[in-house]
Order: C-alpha cells, then structure tokens, then sequence
C-alpha cells in the first residue's frame, strides 16, 4: 500500500493511504477504496466515541458508526474525495458531522452498507475504552483529537513492539515499554538492568533508540492520514501541542 520509503531503520512512506485517495478517487478505483478501508478499520475508535458523546446508546453508536463507514467506502464517495479536503482527520470529523445531521432522514435498516460489508468494530471494546476516560467538560472536537491521538501512539506502539519482537527483543521490550510512557524515575534503569544483565548506561540508551524509533513509526502513521511528509510534521505537532 505505500511506496518510496526513505533509509533509516524504515523511514516515512512518501506514498500514503490518504494520498491514495485524494490522488485516484477521481477514479474511485479499487486501490482507493482499499486505502480508505485501511483508514477507517484503524480509526474507528474515535468516531464511534464521537458519535456515543453526541447521546446515542452503545448499540444504536455502533450501527451509526459502520453505516457510517459503509457510506464512505461506496465508490460515489471515495470520487468525490480532493486534496484540498485536507486531513483524514478532519475530513473524517466533517464528514460525520454531515451524516448525523442527515440520519434522521435515512432509512437506516433498509440501507445500511449499501452492498459493502461494514467495518468491523468492537463495541464492547469500545465501551471499555470510554469507561477509562476521565469525565470531562472539553467540547466533543477537542476531546476526538484528544482520542486520535490516542490512537495514533497505540497503533505506533504495536508496530514498535511487533518490530522488537522480530528482533528477539521481545523481553527486553517489555521491561523498557514503561519509559516510553512515563520518564524513569530515580532507581528504575538499575532495576531493569538487573533484570536484563545490563547496565544501567545501555538501557538509558536502549530507551533512548526506542524513543526516537517510536517517533519515526508514530510520524509514518501520522503520514497516512495526511497527504505529505510536510503536513505529517505539521499534524503531529498540533496533536502533541
């Protein structure tokens, strides 16, 4: 699906699902569709979020949130798509606002996937996930960029680990995963290079390999939401802003 990787331990793709679909939607071709279905199975969270915060029941969210879905993987919309749209992000965000605004008007059991298969999502998993966040008076567009990000750093630390793993690394990662989250505290790098056989200099310098190495795969899949390396940067620093 992406292209023109540059060096450096994997690199940011130049060729990028968003781009796939602002650049051949004209055509709608099967390639786009494949591009927007990769984006929306990795995004579900914060529209299904989004769409619970807006006063839907869990269930009722969950078929709001696949029809949804369901319409934008119809070759009729994946055309329409232009890169003056901008950002998967907020195109996704104006989109759904758009499909609320219109649902009532729909005749959702009779329609709903139009002949495409919804994206699978978990709504159960879902819950759980809202049932952690904190409460909040926030309004529902910061708290979906708040949630995006979120998601984002997940996805980038699955990527990381899955590349530890293939490395033989797998419990090495494990032991040092924490101090991508949170800086060590006075003592902690003693204790995991007990554990590990090291010491305490080569695991500050492990965790410094993975940190950076955690923001070139956070800023690649950043990269896929947006059309540019250039925007990817700006993205990323507006959601860590």
């Amino acid at each position: 699906m992406a292209e023109g990787k540059s060096g450096g331990g994997g690199g940011v793709f130049a060729t990028t699902h968003w781009s796939i679909v602002a650049q051949v939607g004209a055509e709608a071709s099967s390639v786009a569709l494949a591009a927007m279905e990769t984006l929306c199975q990795g995004y579900w969270f914060p529209i299904y979020a989004h769409v619970r915060r807006r006063g839907h029941g869990a269930e009722e969210a969950r078929d709001l949130t696949q029809e949804f879905f369901a319409s934008l993987l119809r070759h009729e919309s994946v055309a329409r798509v232009r890169r003056e749209q901008g950002r998967f992000r907020t195109f996704l965000l104006a989109s759904l606002s758009y499909f609320l605004a219109d649902q009532s008007d729909r005749a959702r059991a009779a329609k709903r996937g139009g002949g495409i298969s919804p994206i699978e999502l978990d709504a159960l998993e879902g819950e759980a996930r809202l049932a952690l966040e904190p409460a909040t008076h926030e309004s529902p567009d910061v708290v979906f960029d708040r949630r995006w990000i979120a998601v984002l750093i997940e996805r980038s630390l699955m990527a990381l680990q899955a590349e530890q793993d293939v490395a033989g690394r797998a419990r090495q990662f494990e032991h040092l995963k924490p101090f991508l989250e949170h800086s060590a505290e006075r003592g902690d790098y003693e204790q995991v290079a007990e554990a590990l056989g090291l010491s305490p200099n080569a695991v500050a310098a492990a965790v410094r390999r993975l940190r950076l190495r955690l923001r070139e795969l956070l800023l690649i899949e950043v990269a896929h939401t947006v059309g540019t390396l250039g925007e990817a940067e700006a993205e990323l620093r507006q959601l860590l802003a």
